[in-house]
């Protein structure tokens, strides 16, 4: 009896340290995992019933609240603090005989990044939330019962809702897989992204942070590597391609020598051949993205000691749109970017980065000075109006 005693409490000692070690092996493949969408359902809180005998009213039920706290590249801490995905507010208390006004109910406050998108169950878009503290009630708490009602606390209101993370940074580097993103990225902030000689090492989108002599700070997205076809689901940029529609400058970053997804094949793009293509799936994706600031960076110039091959690049950007006559008619773009500078640099090595730095901040400073601009003669041209308005609007005595 005593040997079959110690044989269970070894039995369950061992359940219990395999279970253990599930939980923290769960836990860290958690960490490990990137959340831009999450769906969660979400309950205004019932309102109290009121005290019809002595006029009594329920306390109202606690509203669910969205509430923006700062930019992250990542929903997982509020998976992490509502595992199940339900997110109900507090009921609000009923009235009784020492206590006629119920005590309202509790609001529940969801704390969220800055670029969320809230879309109900019907895919609408229902808010934005882009700024620190913006807030934005999801569920209202149903009221409680009074004399108009018959005493009778009403349910609060429930839906579920998708939240959509897009990015908020700066510029968003755009590039088909190896072409040197993830290089780049760390060579210029203190990001340390996962880099390696084969394609598709980006598998979540990393943010670097560009930090200056006077502590001015610029935010860099680094997004996976796009593929032809990335607009109607190819590859993992696909996933991804939301994030930098709220960049405010766009940085190509291609490989001088080209791009081949897998070395055996005999699919090889040449440099320029990229850039094109890039164009194109940007367009087909988004049309308005080709509006936004953008800059290209011909990287890898370590391995082109003669400069033969960025000149052969540079040539034939300066020929657009007449090189384009290269390109097989279904690849070419309606409509070609315009890059304000094309920069050639070698990340690994840091040539040109410093430089690239600086003109970068310089753009990003003279594309928000013009944005001031056009914003203060749209107001005072609104202005105008409502003033003209005014005048014609003003009852004259005869």
């Amino acid at each position: 009896m005593f040997i079959t005693l110690r044989i269970a409490i070894c039995r369950s000692y061992c359940t219990r340290a395999t279970k253990q070690n599930i939980i923290k092996k769960d836990s860290r493949e958690f960490k490990k995992r990137f959340f831009d969408t999450l769906r969660l359902y979400v309950k205004g809180g019932s309102g109290g019933q009121g005290y019809s005998k002595y006029g009594g009213v329920g306390g109202k039920g606690g509203d669910v609240t969205l509430r923006c706290v700062g930019a992250t590249s990542h929903l997982a801490k509020v998976k992490d603090k509502y595992p199940e995905k339900r997110c109900i507010a507090q009921t609000g208390k009923n009235s009784g005989k020492r206590h006629l006004l119920g005590d309202n109910g509790e609001n529940l406050t969801i704390e969220v990044p800055a670029g969320i998108i809230v879309r109900n169950d019907e895919g609408r878009e229902i808010a934005d939330l882009n700024k620190e503290g913006q807030e934005f009630v999801v569920a209202k708490g149903g009221i409680g019962g009074h004399p108009g009602n018959n005493f009778l606390g009403k349910a609060g209101e429930r839906k579920s809702i998708t939240l959509v993370l897009k990015l908020i940074a700066d510029i968003g580097l755009v590039g088909f897989p190896n072409a040197g993103k993830s290089t780049f990225l760390s060579a210029i902030s203190r990001a340390n992204p996962k880099v390696a000689s084969y394609p598709f090492t980006t598998l979540k989108p990393q943010i670097g942070m560009m930090v200056y002599n006077d502590h001015r700070q610029i935010t860099v997205a680094d997004l996976p590597g796009l593929i032809e076809g990335a607009h109607v689901n190819y590859g993992l940029g696909h996933k991804f391609l939301r994030h930098i529609e709220r960049t405010k400058l766009l940085l190509f970053m291609v490989d001088l020598f080209g791009f081949q997804l897998k070395p055996h094949t005999t699919l090889h793009r040449t440099a320029f051949e990229t850039i094109i293509l890039l164009n194109k799936e940007l367009e087909l994706y988004k049309e308005e993205l080709l509006d936004k600031p953008a800059v290209l960076a011909l990287n890898k110039i370590d391995c082109d000691p003669e400069g033969k091959a960025a000149e052969e690049v540079l040539q034939k950007l300066k020929n657009l749109p007449d090189s384009l006559s290269e390109i097989p008619e279904e690849l070419r773009p309606q409509r070609l970017v315009k890059f304000d500078e094309v920069f050639v640099i070698s990340a690994q090595d840091h040539k040109g980065t410093d430089n690239m730095k600086l003109k970068l901040r310089q753009l990003l400073d003279v594309y928000a000075d013009q944005g001031n601009t056009e914003l203060a003669l749209q107001m005072k041209e609104t202005s105008h109006i409502i003033e003209k308005s005014k005048e014609h609007s003003k009852w004259k005595l005869v």
